[in-house]
């Protein structure tokens, strides 16, 4: 059997502080040579970040005072993208892999592989929406307007050519902790999540996070089976 060409690891539920240092240690790593790459797999407690897109938090549409009451963490991250939350029943993968300067390639990469593993859940209506980064399922007319409905949503970083953060995927999260944002900054976007879907179209199937993280992780194996893991040597990554 072939060896896989990355780690998997899964940090169960993890404060959102202790996964970003161990994100931020096991991309010195990567981007050393000396780790190889890796995709996390975690839940959050709780969590609202932000990208550089929502430095002012303008789309966080509750008082500070109030998410500290709810035991609510915000942070300033170095992803792209705009606010977003992390919360149990969640599925965050964090992809600590060499990208160089093929951002666009792995952002569509990232997507492929949800894409993948949520028709293998059986949302065989997963999709990419043109124009904004993450996968949804098919809209829904709520009170006679037509909403998109996001079931994952994406931002990365690259430093050093090497990838940190990535996707979350809703299995069966809380929708209603993103009541607290304006998600992505997206006005005509519900969120949604498998187990909603599973509900909303009769399945009578219950969301498993192992079964997620076993279908993202295949995904990822078959979406990045013909990668270039090379890391940009400092010649090349200067010309």
């Amino acid at each position: 059997m072939t060896a896989s060409p990355f780690a998997v690891r899964d940090l169960g539920v993890t404060p959102y502080r202790d996964a970003w240092d161990l994100q931020k240690t096991l991309h010195a790593q990567v981007a050393a040579g000396d780790a190889p790459p890796t995709l996390l797999l975690v839940e959050h407690p709780p969590v609202l970040t932000l990208g550089r897109k929502a430095r002012e938090g303008t789309n966080i549409v509750v008082t500070r005072d109030y998410l500290k009451a709810q035991g609510i963490e915000v942070l300033e991250v170095e992803r792209g993208g705009d606010v977003t939350y992390h919360g149990p029943g969640q599925l965050v993968a964090y992809a600590i892999f060499p990208v160089g300067r093929r951002v666009a390639d792995f952002l569509r990469l990232l997507e492929q592989a949800t894409i993948t593993a949520l028709h293998d859940l059986g949302l065989e209506d997963a999709r990419p929406n043109p124009g904004y980064a993450g996968v949804y399922v098919t809209e829904r007319d709520v009170n006679g307007l037509t909403y998109d409905q996001k079931i994952a949503s994406f931002g990365v970083a690259v430093q050093r050519h090497v990838a940190l953060h990535g996707l979350a995927l809703n299995v069966n999260a809380n929708l209603q902790h993103f009541d607290l944002i304006v998600p992505c900054g997206l006005t005509q976007t519900h969120m949604t999540s498998v187990q909603r879907e599973y509900d909303l179209r009769g399945l009578n199937r219950a969301a498993s996070m192992q079964g997620a993280k076993d279908a993202l992780t295949r995904a990822f194996h078959t979406t990045f089976a013909q990668y270039d893991w090379t890391l940009p040597t400092p010649a090349a990554a200067g010309s």
